[in-house]
């Protein structure tokens, strides 16, 4: 009787494979509904204070009193939402012969995990507006091109540290320094390899815990501008495509999909690429792509003055947040 039932019930999967497949898949989806663990809530306009906070300081450039300055307040206030903070000190001598004087800043929340997950974002800002038409020579504000990141993530920490529920993993915010000292396109130096990412790189190399090996990480770059969407980046795709797919998947259930968008970008070179080629680490970029004119990948604001506070948005902000947050709370 067994194997006659089974042999009916094969004929009918077959007879009906599309509706079985669905129903299928409408348990599974259901069944990935129930699991999900709600995170706290993410508050845009603290996070938009902290992109505030830091375009007030000035153009966070390394060797100058407001790079200086800034960095003592990321790292009070990572302090004061309970993490353990590390600062990695070293010197990295920049396209143009100047040594700068640089700061990895990290923060540790529940050391004791053993599972652990790695934030990060840049926190200084380019020293040069080489895409804009005027003032050339002069820093730009980065509002968005790095203190965005810093925004969410400092958001993160605080919203964690104020929850009741805590995630089930350790969290690991590292915040380079020295991202946005690279080479111009169009300079009067030879072209040299590898001067963007002056903080991943090192860290790649000296990590601040010895055999460090988190699950994987997320990089956040220009994540506040409004209406800005977030799509596939070629590198994230090649290194870590499931954690790709595990983000975004997470930005489309929880109302997002504006934002985390299914197309396909090329590949750039950010801190995640170090971190993936060098230091061995899985770790996605979630970075803005112009899908309007893909010619100029990341907008018109960007490496210009016109990356100033009043580009970004509370929305984006909060997409990219609790998008992060739901990803922490159900791993």
């Amino acid at each position: 009787m067994k194997s006659l039932a089974l042999l009916l019930l094969t004929a009918l999967s077959l007879n009906s494979c599309d509706s079985t497949e669905k129903a299928e898949t409408s348990n599974r989806v259901a069944v990935e509904e129930e699991a999900i663990v709600q995170a706290p809530e993410f508050n845009a306009d603290s996070a938009y204070h902290f992109v505030e906070r830091q375009v007030a300081f000035g153009p966070r450039v390394p060797n100058t009193a407001e790079h200086y300055k800034t960095g003592e307040w990321l790292i009070e206030t990572l302090r004061s939402y309970g993490a353990e903070v590390q600062v990695q000190s070293f010197q990295a001598r920049a396209f143009d012969g100047k040594m700068l004087n640089l700061r990895n800043i990290i923060a540790t929340i529940n050391p004791g995990a053993a599972k652990r997950v790695m934030l990060a974002a840049h926190w200084d800002t380019r020293p040069f507006a080489d895409k804009d038409d005027e003032n050339q020579n002069k820093p730009i504000d980065g509002a968005n091109d790095g203190g965005s990141g810093v925004g969410v993530l400092l958001e993160i920490a605080r919203t964690i540290q104020a929850a009741e529920h805590k995630p089930g993993i350790g969290v690991d915010i590292i915040l380079f320094d020295g991202e946005d000292y690279g080479q111009p396109d169009e300079s009067d130096f030879p072209f040299q390899d590898d001067t963007w990412c002056l903080g991943s790189q090192y860290w790649s190399k000296n990590k601040h815990v010895a055999n460090y090996k988190p699950q994987y990480g997320i990089l956040l770059d220009m994540v506040g501008a409004e209406n800005a969407k977030f799509a596939r980046e070629g590198t994230s795709m090649q290194y870590a495509k499931n954690i790709v797919d595990k983000v975004w998947r997470a930005g489309n259930r929880i109302g997002y999909s504006d934002y985390f968008v299914y197309t396909n970008a090329p590949g750039i070179t950010d801190d995640h690429y170090y971190v993936n080629t060098v230091a061995g680490i899985r770790m996605i970029d979630i970075i803005e792509y112009n899908m309007a004119n893909p010619d100029d990948y990341f907008g018109p604001y960007h490496h210009r003055h016109t990356d100033t506070m009043d580009i970004i948005s509370k929305n984006t902000l909060k997409a990219v947040g609790q998008t992060v947050l739901h990803v922490l709370y159900n791993e």
